[in-house]
């Protein structure tokens, strides 16, 4: 019973996170279609996405560097509340 209270509590932390459930994968993926790498790397200015920038290697030196790995991902909230706010303001009109 106590397994099930520890595994259950913090998938009730997450609920309101955004991240959840995302890969950091997707969530570069999506940043590159929005942005493309060049403004991606002005956004952002790490070498993996100015110099021959790829989906893998950026990959691999994000899950090294938790700094710029917290970089992209607040990056990825900022236009993912951006877009749910426009969304709330299309839906209200």
């Amino acid at each position: 019973m106590q397994d099930k209270i520890c595994n259950t509590f913090p998938m009730a932390e997450q609920k309101n996170n955004p991240l959840h459930g995302l890969s950091l994968e997707t969530i570069l993926n999506r940043l590159v279609d929005h942005f493309g790498w060049r403004i991606l790397g002005k956004l952002i200015q790490i070498n993996c996405f100015i110099e021959n920038p790829s989906i893998q290697s950026s990959l691999k030196f994000l899950r090294k560097t938790p700094w710029a790995r917290k970089k992209v991902e607040d990056l990825y909230l900022e236009i993912h509340q951006a877009e749910n706010s426009l969304s709330d303001k299309n839906e209200k009109s």
